[in-house]
């Protein structure tokens, strides 16, 4: 594909990576090498957190859980240890505390395209700015069992959960009187 004079491959596995300019690393759950970093003059992670704080697994999600309604979104250097890279440029956007996960990513490809096309654009001129070392806390990734309701909460205590859950990869579910029940959740667009 190509745009705006540029070449655009879309991958979904590092072992179709051939190389480049800038590697976009967009929702990786897969460990880039450091010989497959070298075939790009930049290789380059987008990352839902205000970094240095919010280094980890879902980071969005987990602010979303604390009341958070302001995302920031990072464009890092990928390097080890994990989201410690040098920080090309950062983006905000707001949530009004009703969007379900749907929603939410919406905001977060758009926050996410606009910092692509801002380290496209000026590639030959950015001056990353280095994180602090000190590694802090990583958020741990999430799993099925985050995703648990707890049937003595109201549904307004939870809500920031149901917004989150992914309702085919972790729905969200509560367990009563001997019996595990699933919910999923969808918003009424005849409104």
């Amino acid at each position: 594909m190509t745009s705006a004079g540029h070449s655009v491959s879309l991958l979904y596995d590092r072992s179709d990576l051939q190389g480049g300019d800038i590697l976009f690393l967009v929702s990786c759950s897969q460990f880039i090498r450091s010989e497959e970093k070298r075939k790009y003059r930049a290789s380059l992670v987008l990352h839902a957190s205000d970094l240095p704080n919010g280094r980890g697994w879902s980071p969005y999600v987990w602010s979303i859980l604390n009341g958070d309604n302001q995302i920031t979104v990072s464009l890092l250097e990928a390097s080890e240890p994990i989201d410690s890279g040098s920080i090309w440029f950062k983006t905000k956007f707001f949530l009004e505390g009703h969007e379900l996960l749907p929603e939410i990513y919406n905001k977060l490809f758009t926050a996410e395209l606009l910092l692509m096309t801002q380290a496209v654009d000026q590639f030959e001129t950015v001056k990353p700015i280095p994180q602090s070392k000190e590694l802090g806390l990583y958020l741990k990734k999430r799993s099925p069992a985050d995703s648990k309701l707890d049937p003595n909460k109201t549904i307004s205590e939870q809500f920031d959960l149901l917004r989150v859950v992914d309702s085919e990869r972790y729905p969200a579910f509560f367990e009563y009187r001997n019996n595990r029940y699933i919910l999923r959740i969808e918003k009424d667009e005849r409104n």
